[in-house]
């Protein structure tokens, strides 16, 4: 039975993690830092590979009893014996680094005398019966584990894979194609020298195949699936090993963290984004749950279902606790061939099978926050008493997955029914008329995604009025199950923006994705729409729940727009943030309505046609009127481009063009190209003009009183 000492050295890469974990300043092997034992004024000592002791060391060229192997040095940082507090040292180690070495099962047969290499350092690499698998046999030596020591001076070969080493990975899912992705490659031989400096080589057979993983820090690893000693190192990195961090996106819903890099191909290969480190046991670099933590809703741990992986991840969700990381448990029984998600995908398991598993384990995340928005949420079996009182416009995108939409306009102006054209569209499998889509294009919605409306400002009884005249309008006679509808009016802004997080969690999960979010009066999630650093917190927010959840989140900003600029703080954010921005405003005709684009992503909103839109008795609700005349729309550009020149030259006489070109940029939010394009028409149409010195001016009869 291997001792302790032997399986944390196993388990820590020959100690250097334990170096690593104890000493604050960052080293490398074989390169001098200051010893932290004592008052070091000069950089005496470094840490370097003893091959006799099977271990690393750490040497003092100054004093030989500053020099020791990584339990004396645990044991001099704590004032302990290093032979008598032996049992002591090693059960600190244990625990400060997470290592799940269970020292009951050693009983007393640990053998506990120190600087004795283990028996494996001292055997030979076995071949198993394989010819011509290792050359010069008796001279390779390696470590009696999984993970052995990193070899440094190795040597690997590639080949093309062959048939059978495809078909190996194919009963996991993991297609060719993922193998690219992840950089894996078919090794053809691995060379390195042993510990008594003796060259040896490993050859790929068909019963033992060798495939290389490779970082994005550059750690290549040599995995020997069918072979006693499965891992090897061509490759260490400075940093800690980690795989498959350069194949995630840059935001998603849920991210993995596995056991292995083949567990981290499995999931891959079926839909699902995961990272691995170099074990289960490894330590896990806040930088990295910082990153992952910005990028991803959920971080779940996916160990093992063995003692290792339970005990391991159980400590992780406790040492991880500031990043919310949960763990999922697979149905398995924690045998050789049935512990990990490769296995579960192998013996058969489905992708359906593991999405149920993991919507139960989100779903226990919203439920504390269920009795909130479900008590706002309407019914319609039961309709409240009386009281008393995603998007294109002209085959542009406005709204889209991923990103926010603003819709502003003052009271009255029909934004109430323009929204409840835009739902109806979502509510449907197939594209609605654009007479009852007010003009718009809307994504139909086959897969019945959620649908949710948040309003913040209408009563219960006027809400549950408007989403009837939604539901008709989508030629539906009932709600679906998939649309929800809140009133929010009774809760604190606070609780409001908790309540919209955690309805969209749980309507994520439920549904199988969000088609729609719309927020009714987005200002009523801050405390004001002029607090400039709540405004930033919020709408950061709102974009990164889009993003998080793939859909599209329509804010109502019940503001009148300043020309094509918004209103507040709030109002600047969303410019800023917003892939489309749409204003109402009544029109010259007060039978109408008229809709103007003030942002796009790609392009100049004030060449987008203005869309109209008033009531029709016959349909007993608001209908598509066309659009206004080009005349119109040439009158409102002018218009709304002499009110830019007057803000730009507000507090100052005169521009360079390259001042103004990012005046521009900034100050609506669009393209470099769609600012040159508005400075040529304010110049074309004598709204500025060219001073001597090449700069620019405000004409004299625009020029803004002091």
């Amino acid at each position: 039975m291997m001792n302790i000492r032997d399986m944390i050295l196993e388990k820590t890469r020959q100690g250097l993690d334990v170096f690593h974990h104890y000493i604050d300043v960052p080293f490398s092997p074989k390169r001098r830092f200051k010893n932290p034992l004592y008052e070091d004024t000069n950089a005496s000592c470094y840490v370097y590979f003893n091959s006799k002791r099977g271990c690393y060391m750490l040497k003092d060229f100054g004093s030989d009893e500053h020099s020791g192997d990584c339990f004396w040095f645990v044991a001099v940082l704590n004032g302990w014996d290093n032979k008598r507090d032996f049992l002591k040292v090693l059960r600190k180690i244990n625990d400060d680094m997470s290592l799940c070495i269970s020292f009951d099962q050693q009983g007393n047969s640990t053998g506990w005398q120190l600087h004795k290499p283990s028996e494996s350092q001292s055997q030979n690499a076995p071949h198993n019966g394989n010819v011509g698998v290792v050359r010069n046999e008796k001279t390779a030596k390696t470590d009696n584990a999984d993970k052995t020591r990193p070899v440094h001076k190795a040597k690997v070969t590639y080949k093309d894979f062959s048939r059978q080493e495809l078909e190996y990975w194919e009963k996991y899912g993991i297609t060719q194609s993922v193998l690219e992705r992840y950089h894996v490659r078919s090794g053809k031989s691995y060379s390195s020298i042993n510990a008594e400096g003796k060259p040896y080589t490993i050859y790929s057979t068909p019963t033992e195949p060798m495939f290389v993983y490779k970082t994005v820090d550059d750690a290549i690893k040599v995995y020997r699936p069918n072979s006693k000693f499965r891992f090897l190192y061509a490759q260490s990195a400075d940093s800690s090993y980690v795989f498959g961090l350069g194949q995630l996106p840059s935001r998603a819903h849920v991210v993995f963290i596995t056991g292995g890099e083949k567990d981290v191909m499995t999931l891959a290969a079926h839909g699902f984004h995961a990272v691995c480190f170099n074990s289960e046991t490894s330590d896990i670099p806040n930088s990295i749950m910082e990153n992952l933590s910005r990028r991803f809703k959920h971080i779940i741990l996916l160990f093992d279902m063995d003692e290792t992986g339970i005990n391991c991840s159980n400590k992780r969700v406790e040492s991880l606790a500031a990043f919310k990381v949960k763990r999922l448990e697979l149905p398995l029984s924690g045998g050789k061939t049935d512990k990990d998600i490769s296995d579960f995908y192998a013996n058969g398991h489905k992708t359906e099978e593991f999405k149920k598993l993991l919507f139960d384990l989100l779903k226990q995340t919203c439920k504390k926050d269920a009795a909130i928005y479900k008590s706002c949420e309407l019914d319609f079996a039961n309709p409240p008493s009386e009281s008393h009182a995603v998007v294109m416009v002209n085959d542009v995108p406005i709204g889209s997955c991923d990103n926010l939409f603003c819709l502003t306009g003052g009271e009255g102006v029909g934004k109430s029914n323009f929204i409840s054209a835009i739902i109806s569209g979502s509510l449907v499998g197939k594209s609605l008329d654009s007479h009852r889509t007010l003009g718009m294009t809307i994504a139909e919605n086959p897969k019945k995604r959620a649908v949710l409306l948040f309003d913040t400002e209408q009563s219960e009884r006027q809400l549950y009025k408007n989403v009837k005249k939604t539901i008709h309008r989508a030629y539906i006679d009932t709600k679906p199950d998939f649309f929800h509808a809140y009133h929010m009016t009774a809760m604190s802004r606070k609780e409001r923006l908790e309540a919209i997080r955690s309805c969209l969690e749980l309507n994520f999960n439920e549904h199988g994705g969000i088609q729609l979010v719309v927020i009714d009066g987005v200002a009523d999630l801050v405390r004001s729409a002029n607090d400039e650093l709540e405004s930033i917190e919020v709408v950061d927010e709102l974009y990164r729940l889009a993003g998080f959840y793939r859909t599209c989140i329509i804010c109502v900003l019940h503001f009148v727009p300043n020309g094509i600029k918004l209103r507040g703080h709030i109002g600047s954010e969303l410019q800023r943030k917003a892939a489309g921005i749409l204003s109402i405003e009544k029109d010259d005709n007060p039978e109408y309505s008229v809709v103007k684009v003030i942002k796009v992503r790609d392009g100049s909103p004030l060449d987008i046609p203005m869309l109209l839109f008033g009531w029709d008795n016959d349909e007993d609700m608001f209908m598509y009127r066309g659009v206004k005349s080009k005349e119109d729309k040439e009158r409102r550009k002018l218009r709304e481009l002499r009110l830019l020149a007057v803000s730009l030259f507000k507090n100052t006489d005169s521009l360079a063009y390259s001042e103004m070109v990012a005046q521009v940029m900034q100050s609506v939010n669009v393209q470099e190209r769609t600012a040159k394009e508005y400075i040529r028409y304010m110049r074309d149409n004598n709204i500025i003009e060219k001073t001597e010195g090449a700069n620019y001016q405000i004409k004299l009869f625009e020029r803004p009183s002091a």
